[in-house]
């Protein structure tokens, strides 16, 4: 039965799918659906705006309307996972528009074969999962990032060392991101991985640079990004050598408490 009371509104103008209106809300009544927050149902929002005071745009407001009453023990059962199922996160179109930049998931069949003998034709097998692995193409709202392990690797990583793929993305679930924090814009970098971890929840991050000092703006600035989602996230900070060698003692794990 539909009642007239206070509920909130969002302006898909403003709104830059961030997701920390998502994470705000108790009763999980917002989404990301197509880069943008769309409220769930009327039933799960109880019109108290937790969202409001957390959205970085203003795009949500309250106004008073015809709604479905709110409903508590929907809101559990939906929490609980028992109803209504949350839609696929879709994610925007690129703005190149280059066909070979369409984001996919690479995760069937892309893991290296175990037997020996099944290397495929042209070299070593490829064990990345996703595409595309470049930090500014990667949709913020891309399905595989979802509470997958990330690894954010500097442009210059993968010829330091020979390896890469095996030491790193052989973890089933992991997610290859690459970037320049001296070449390319490090705080637009910043900016995207706090809205892409605040809404997708990486189980955990683990971040490859080389030795060079400029190239620790990548840890600096991942660091900054975790403490702008304000999300409990362990991230794994790995120093590669100019000639491939990754010392003992160069792993260094924290830990970011809201």
């Amino acid at each position: 039965m539909k009642v007239r009371r206070q509920m909130i509104s969002i302006d898909e103008e403003k709104c830059n799918g961030c997701g920390l209106c998502a994470r705000a809300c108790h009763e999980g009544a917002l989404r990301i659906v197509d880069g943008k927050a769309r409220l769930v149902s009327d039933i799960y929002c109880d019109g108290l705006g937790n969202c409001i005071g957390a959205c970085p745009q203003d795009a949500i407001t309250f106004e008073e309307r015809e709604a479905e009453a709110y409903d508590e023990e929907a809101v559990r059962r939906h929490l609980a996972g028992e109803t209504h199922q949350a839609p696929e996160v879709t994610p925007p179109p690129l703005p190149c528009g280059c066909p070979g930049t369409a984001a996919r998931s690479l995760r069937d069949g892309a893991k290296a074969p175990k037997t020996e003998g099944e290397v495929p034709k042209g070299g070593a097998p490829s064990l990345l999962e996703n595409w595309p692995v470049q930090l500014r193409l990667v949709p913020e709202g891309a399905p595989y990032l979802q509470g997958a392990r990330w690894v954010l690797a500097a442009d210059c990583v993968p010829f330091a060392l020979g390896d890469f793929h095996a030491r790193f993305l052989a973890e089933e679930g992991t997610v290859c991101l690459v970037g320049c924090p001296k070449l390319d814009d490090a705080g637009a970098y910043r900016d995207k991985l706090a809205r892409m971890i605040a809404v997708s929840h990486p189980r955990e991050i683990v971040v490859v640079r080389m030795e060079v000092p400029c190239c620790g703006g990548l840890s600096r600035l991942l660091e900054d990004a975790v403490e702008e989602a304000r999300v409990d996230l362990p991230v794994t900070t790995v120093v590669v050598g100019l000639r491939g060698d990754v010392g003992p003692g160069e792993v260094t794990r924290y830990r970011f408490r809201q």
